[in-house]
């Protein structure tokens, strides 16, 4: 295979048939040795971290294909540690879409002057720019579509995307007594130019607790996997 992209916590890969292969690293994303999936860099290496990763996107993917919620899932190999995916194009040089039932993270920094630290909010989503360089900054609608980055059907098309996958994982979680605080997930468009989910869905890119007690992204694959 031919690597053709090295990001935070996957590399890219394409077969010679010019299949597109993910392949999960250790890596996860935070700051100072501490876990944080809205962070842009990498905090720590967890060792299992990339098959735990993979060990529960295929299980999500699994269910939102049999859902008809368009992902580029094809199939995964756990051992390697490697996911055979549907080609994607980027929007703009990628969006990342954030669905929360509480504040913490980069919300409560941004808005602490109004919001308290775990206050509920109904599924509110919003969209960030992949820009390491500008520390991934939060885009609106509007800016979105002066930029020439997502139509106005095509931000519906992810909000309503992003609040259906949500609320999935949020009530799998549920029937584990699991609460998830939010999620983040990447969107893109097929060959065929249909909009559908990309990347992962795993501990790595969400905020899950148990009765107030942060669940780690591989304790979240433990509890998810086995049960």
């Amino acid at each position: 295979m031919k690597l053709i992209y090295s990001g935070k916590t996957k590399d890219v890969y394409q077969t010679e048939e010019g299949k597109i292969v993910l392949k999960f690293k250790d890596d996860v994303t935070g700051e100072n040795g501490v876990f944080d999936p809205g962070a842009n860099t990498v905090g720590l290496t967890m060792e299992g971290a990339g098959r735990a990763g993979l060990k529960l996107t295929t299980l999500f993917f699994r269910e939102l294909n049999k859902k008809g919620i368009p992902t580029h899932f094809i199939d995964s190999n756990i051992e390697e540690a490697t996911m055979k995916v549907v080609p994607a194009t980027h929007f703009g040089e990628g969006l990342e879409v954030i669905c929360r039932y509480k504040a913490v993270g980069s919300f409560l920094r941004r808005y602490g002057k109004y919001a308290t630290e775990g206050q509920a909010l109904d599924g509110f989503v919003e969209v960030t720019l992949k820009d390491d360089e500008r520390k991934d900054p939060p885009i609106s609608e509007d800016a979105l579509k002066m930029l020439g980055i997502l139509t106005e059907e095509e931000y519906q098309v992810i909000k309503s995307l992003t609040v259906k996958i949500a609320e999935m994982v949020k009530e799998a979680l549920k029937e584990r007594e699991i609460e998830l605080y939010d999620i983040k997930l990447e969107f893109g468009k097929d060959p065929d130019g249909n909009i559908m989910l990309i990347d992962e869905i795993s501990g790595g890119n969400m905020r899950a607790y148990r009765e107030d007690q942060y669940i780690s992204p591989m304790e979240l694959q433990k509890i998810m996997v086995s049960s």
